[in-house]
């Protein structure tokens, strides 16, 4: 299969050739990886019990998909992903906040799984073959899972989409394995080595299990929705039927494994760790599928995130090829894995994370939305590719490529949000105004919307938006 040329360029439709069939597979097959599975390890690990759990998880994720699903159309439309999209509401230049905040959130997903995947394959090779647990077989593990991410990544979409075929059966049939080991230890009651509830009460542990565990998940996928829909065709394929397959397969793709992760978590007494206490009680006939569902579930994972984190590169320096990009995120990546195996806590980094992320990431989602709405869907997809063209003009140049309206909203959204954050380190100082309860993402993207709103009250005709400058036509720079 040939290496894929295309970068975020405007995709042709003779080219545009997947359905919502491939959307669905993608979303599933992908997260059915160790990466996905360890955030239902986290309301266990902040003292709750299985039924707290299992609703903080499934609330969370179900108003992430609310939020997040609709993203997937705006791509469907413009043939290119959502970061290059935006520029409709950002400017063409503006874009570049959706391009950074996608490469953060596809950076930090990518080094958690091959990190939570490299130590769950060290602790099994461990208990098969005695292999030891020291810097070299880190080392060596997180270097072979890196290589075949970086493998699948540069091949691009086609082969991405190929092994999630594969993986949503294969790792499907893994996990109902998985069941049936940690079966006998399992329990409902919240795990005593956690020594009560992480916020002091149950409600603020059950919200921050619910944007931690449960919103964070599809909220990751805000800038990655467009990868996967502007390879389908508007022409062929309505927009509700790609809406019910996004919905379809963020809620599978996301619920399966993270409620596996939670039912192992108390099935192995995993409070405090879970890749060791995993691997501890395993069964040994369960040693190999675990093995197997740690490396290619997160090379699948990894390399779908990587995948990403190149157009989005790709996007900010239009010079660089859409390979070169990903194999310069990749060596990002693959050291953000080994700081975060020997300086981070796994609970502190992932919750610290995926809460900062999603307070920065909810106010650009509800602004690209905002303006997908008022434009109905029509944009103008030659103009969007201005940057990339290294050209001025058309008509998402707003004030030299920014919507300063668009981007002052965004900036005080994410203020408010990281305002309102509670992490293990840090208590931000309106939580007094919420008992308490993190509420980062309602108040990032309810302000953010807001601000949106009242500085471009005018619904701008189809494809421009208000407070635009009058430009004449494309010149080069």
């Amino acid at each position: 299969m040939p290496i894929e040329q295309r970068g975020v360029d405007t995709i042709p439709d003779e080219e545009r050739t997947s359905g919502p069939r491939d959307l669905v597979s993608i979303l599933l097959g992908s997260n059915l990886c160790l990466g996905v599975i360890i955030f239902g390890w986290l309301p266990p690990s902040f003292g709750l019990g299985w039924w707290a759990s299992v609703s903080a998880i499934v609330a969370g994720t179900v108003v992430g998909t609310a939020v997040t699903a609709p993203l997937a159309l705006i791509s469907l439309r413009t043939a290119t992903n959502l970061s290059t999209s935006s520029g409709a509401q950002f400017g063409v230049r503006g874009r570049l906040v959706g391009s950074v905040v996608g490469l953060l959130l596809a950076l930090g997903y990518t080094a958690l799984t091959v990190w939570i995947g490299g130590d769950v394959m060290i602790g099994v090779l461990g208990r098969m073959f005695g292999l030891p647990a020291d810097g070299v077989s880190y080392a060596v593990v997180y270097a072979l899972l890196a290589g075949a991410t970086v493998a699948g990544a540069v091949y691009g979409y086609r082969v991405l989409l190929s092994m999630s075929k594969v993986l949503s059966i294969g790792m499907t049939v893994l996990l109902v394995l998985g069941v049936l080991a940690y079966a006998p230890h399992f329990t409902t009651a919240a795990l005593p080595q956690t020594g009560g509830y992480l916020l002091g009460s149950f409600w603020p542990t059950w919200f921050l299990s619910a944007v931690a565990a449960g919103l964070s998940g599809p909220i990751a996928f805000i800038t990655l929705l467009g990868d996967y829909t502007r390879y389908i065709s508007p022409a062929r394929h309505s927009n509700r039927r790609v809406l019910r397959a996004t919905w379809a397969g963020l809620i599978t793709g996301l619920l399966v494994p993270q409620l596996f992760g939670t039912f192992t978590a108390y099935g192995a007494h995993a409070a405090l760790d879970y890749a060791g206490p995993l691997v501890q009680a395993s069964p040994t006939w369960y040693l190999v599928p675990l093995l197997l569902a740690a490396s290619a579930g997160s090379v699948g994972n990894a390399g779908l995130m990587l995948y990403s984190m190149g157009l989005d590169l790709d996007a900010i320096l239009p010079r660089a090829s859409r390979a070169r990009a990903t194999l310069t995120v990749a060596i990002v990546a693959t050291a953000c894995v080994f700081v975060g195996h020997y300086a981070w806590n796994a609970q502190s980094a992932m919750t610290s994370f995926v809460l900062l992320l999603t307070a920065i990431g909810t106010p650009w989602a509800v602004i690209t939305l905002i303006g997908f709405a008022r434009c109905r869907g029509v944009y103008d997809a030659d103009a969007l590719q201005v940057f990339n063209r290294r050209s001025r003009g058309g008509i998402y140049w707003f004030r030299a490529g920014w919507n300063i309206r668009a981007t002052v909203s965004w900036a005080v959204g994410a203020g408010v949000g990281l305002l309102g954050v509670s992490l293990p380190s840090y208590q931000g100082p309106l939580l007094h105004l919420t008992g308490g309860v993190d509420c980062s993402f309602l108040l990032s993207g309810a302000v953010g919307g807001l601000v949106y709103l009242a500085l471009s009250p005018r619904t701008a005709p189809a494809g421009v938006e208000s407070g635009q400058e009058p430009v004449g036509a494309e010149s080069r720079v």
